[in-house]
């Protein structure tokens, strides 16, 4: 089998440079890493195509002139088009005379986020089994109430005493409401080909009816992007919550909301390695979310806002799971990015 076939099979991205930082090859796993065609990436410098990584440009500089190896664990690659990586970076010499090096990158929060996955959606499945259990205590004392009220109300002649149970009532059906949206979508429902795009430009349209002045909506589609089969009303559903959480988040300050579609190659979701993903990206440039709600901002009733319910993240995160899909938030002050990914099956 040819090299370069074999190449392009790792999962690693590799690039051959010289002392100038120039690639003279890069397999997929670099094209798909920094998001550049192999044609783009030998035509200029390798620093040309990312916007940082945390080695300095002369550093690697000097070690592919002397001949050196090196290693760096756990360092950061931010792409051009602003994704964050965190990779492992190996610096290997190949030819002392032509100063050639072989330079591996390899993505390590691939395996973090795998791992926080698994915790996440063990600690999710728990929330959502003590919350079934709990809306069935909390629904069926609801009901008897409801039915007592009803029937007092046709006992009573005073209108002023039916608005009492009539208040109870609404009341009861409030509550009632709010056990049903804690709950969401339980099992898979059917599903069909949709194109992404249309399903997401439902929502977008809807949430541009009513955009503040000061919030920018922006739309990066990737057209090439083929039919996926999913539920197209909980799609929808995921993604408004997802895009009204970053429009609570730019309220006080304003700021752009981007939505962005891509494909992955090769990406692990739970514990199934796909061929090719869909990655549906809302990112807004807000404060960003409070490092204490990382770890349960998909639990139940979790909120940072005093108005909030909670719900909406949990019920997104239900819905990608139910499309044996997941989301992944990335969040730091002036960037916070909700990724939705989803396999993409073949059709036969």
């Amino acid at each position: 089998m040819d090299k370069e076939i074999l190449l392009n099979h790792l999962v690693t991205a590799v690039l051959v440079i010289d002392q100038d930082l120039k690639p003279c090859y890069a397999n997929a796993a670099a094209e798909q890493l920094l998001g550049v065609g192999s044609h783009r990436l030998v035509e200029q410098a390798l620093p040309e195509h990312y916007q940082i990584l945390g080695v300095e440009d002369h550093i690697l500089m000097d070690a592919v002139k002397a001949s050196q190896g090196l290693t760096v664990n756990t360092t950061t690659l931010v792409t051009l088009d602003g994704q964050h990586h965190t990779v492992d970076l190996t610096l290997i010499p190949l030819d002392d005379t032509a100063k050639m090096s072989l330079l591996e990158l390899r993505q390590v929060d691939q395996q973090r986020r795998i791992h926080q996955q698994l915790n996440q959606d063990a600690q999710q499945q728990a929330a959502q089994f003590l919350v079934r259990n709990l809306a069935h205590e909390i629904k069926n004392p609801l009901g008897g109430l409801r039915g007592a009220a009803q029937l007092l109300s046709r006992e009573l002649d005073s209108p002023e005493l039916k608005e009492f149970t009539t208040l109870i009532i609404e009341q009861a059906d409030r509550l009632r409401n709010l056990v049903d949206r804690l709950l969401g979508p339980q099992r898979p429902t059917q599903h069909s080909l949709h194109n992404i795009h249309q399903v997401v430009q439902k929502v977008y349209k809807l949430v541009e009816v009513a955009l503040p002045a000061n919030v920018q909506l922006k739309r990066d589609y990737d057209p090439s992007i083929p039919d996926i089969e999913i539920d197209a009303e909980q799609m929808q559903q995921a993604v408004l919550n997802i895009l009204q959480n970053a429009l609570q988040a730019l309220e006080n300050t304003g700021g752009e909301i981007l939505i962005r579609t891509r494909t992955q190659h090769q990406v692990t979701i739970g514990a199934k390695r796909h061929k090719l993903v869909l990655t549906l990206s809302i990112i807004d440039n807000g404060p960003g979310i409070p490092p204490e709600l990382i770890d349960t901002l998909f639990y139940p009733m979790v909120t940072g806002r005093e108005q909030g319910s909670g719900l909406g993240l949990s019920i997104a995160h239900n819905i990608a799971r139910l499309h044996s899909g997941r989301i992944d938030c990335l969040s730091s002050a002036g960037h916070t990015e909700f990724t939705i990914s989803l396999p993409i099956l073949s059709v036969k």
